[in-house]
């Protein structure tokens, strides 16, 4: 399935009432530096350097230590060797090559302008990560992502028949989607562990997959060591899971209409940041109750956007429970309980728990919703264009040309763009309003 993600970046370019340049990873789903680019390249090197430079880091939680100097200082070499100029052997100078290194993914952003922050747009609150960024030259500008892509990719849930509410249909308690266990949603397989161990795998309807990155789970490293297993029989005890990575790009309609609830595998578990991705949208988006095996304070993000939530119904305590294997543990014990009712009190349950479903999937499929997510985009990129504008010193631009005279690079600009830069950053900086605030 391809995703269309390019869209959503001309939109966002689009709905800012600011010249912007976006950098986005193509194709989408890279991590490789080399796969930075710009969404729309400009001819004029002038106009970029006075137009601020966005680089979109939404799809996935923000890692800053994902590449290392030797990484940066490659991907500098690799960038140098892919273009044409005759001077370009004198970019390979390691005064060059460390310079251009040490400002980490700007060093991706170039040539250089004026301004002395870049934005970075992520997905993610309570976030060290997003802190790190600032302190490295980034301005971190937040908006929901997963949301805008979740009313795009789930729209048709809103008239689909197959979802309406129908108790004597459902086949098992839970549907529970895991596909990858690698890197950050390790968990997922103390997960299952803790699912075969309280006998509630009847209940679900769910798969597994041995295999993740070429690894097997019974090799895999534990980073949090209290998550690792002992057992290596998971994949005897359920289906296998052949999904691709695509699958979280749409919604199986029998597996909703089939099931009471939906646990939510987040891609973010192990962690004090507040990720949600389009997984815990799509329930919502199905009429679907649910519970979030996420980072503590997940459900309280949730209601902050206008969602209902299941307090009153489900025991919701582990999303307070900052512990992983205890939040973990108390999900379980939930999914137990549950389990454990009789049919007559699950179809009660079930009963109450679509009324707050239903309302949720009015809600993401208004327009009021879908708008105030845009808006909070707008408003906060907004705020950061202010900042950028604040802080236009062309303190990198003016570094990097000392740098290219001290190793014997000649300007290869004209006068004439030269002097435009020149004079643009020069009204920035006079006293009082400068151009653009």
């Amino acid at each position: 399935m391809s995703v269309p993600l390019d869209r959503l970046y001309h939109f966002l370019h689009d709905v800012v009432d600011h010249d912007i340049i976006i950098y986005r990873f193509w194709p989408h789903g890279s991590k490789k530096l080399e796969d930075l680019w710009p969404l729309m390249p400009t001819t004029s090197w002038a106009k970029e350097m006075i137009i601020p430079s966005v680089v979109f880091h939404d799809q996935e939680p923000l890692d800053f230590d994902l590449w290392t100097p030797d990484d940066f200082e490659k991907a500098w070499h690799w960038y140098i060797d892919s273009r044409s100029s005759k001077q370009d052997p004198l970019y390979h100078h390691p005064l060059q090559s460390s310079y251009y290194s040490s400002l980490h993914l700007r060093s991706r952003v170039w040539p250089l302008n004026i301004y002395d922050y870049a934005i970075l747009v992520h997905s993610e609150k309570n976030s060290q990560e997003a802190d790190r960024y600032f302190q490295h030259g980034f301005l971190p500008v937040y908006y929901w992502s997963h949301a805008v892509i979740a009313a795009d990719w789930f729209r048709y849930a809103e008239h689909d028949p197959v979802l309406q509410y129908n108790a004597a249909a459902f086949a098992q308690d839970f549907l529970i989607y895991n596909r990858a266990w690698s890197g950050t949603r390790e968990y997922r397989l103390t997960f299952v562990d803790r699912l075969v161990q309280a006998g509630l795998t009847k209940n679900c309807r769910t798969s597994f997959a041995p295999w993740d990155s070429d690894i097997h789970y019974s090799q895999h490293q534990f980073k949090n060591v209290d998550l690792a297993i002992a057992r290596a029989d998971l994949e005897t005890v359920l289906p296998a899971n052949t999904h691709d990575s695509c699958a979280s790009a749409d919604y199986n309609n029998q597996d909703y209409a089939q099931t009471g609830m939906e646990i939510v595998l987040e891609t973010l578990f192990d962690d004090s940041r507040l990720h949600l991705t389009e997984k815990s949208l799509r329930p919502i988006a199905c009429g679907k109750p649910f519970m979030l095996v996420a980072t503590a304070g997940s459900l309280k993000y949730l209601r902050s956007y206008g969602f209902e939530t299941f307090d009153d119904l489900i025991d919701e305590s582990y999303d307070l429970e900052t512990d992983p294997v205890a939040r973990l543990n108390a999900v379980i014990r939930e999914m137990s309980r549950i389990a454990a009712m009789s049919w007559a009190d699950k179809v009660i349950l079930w009963n109450r728990l679509h009324l707050i479903a239903e309302r949720n999937q009015r809600r993401f499929f208004s327009a009021e919703w879908q708008s105030s997510i845009v808006q909070e985009y707008v408003d906060n990129m907004n705020q950061a264009l202010i900042t950028m504008n604040q802080h236009c010193t062309g303190k990198h631009w003016l570094e990097s040309q000392e740098i290219n005279r001290s190793v014997g690079i000649v300007a290869t600009r004209s006068q004439e763009e030269i002097d435009r830069v020149v004079t643009y950053l020069a009204l920035k900086n006079r006293p009082g309003p400068g151009v653009g605030q």
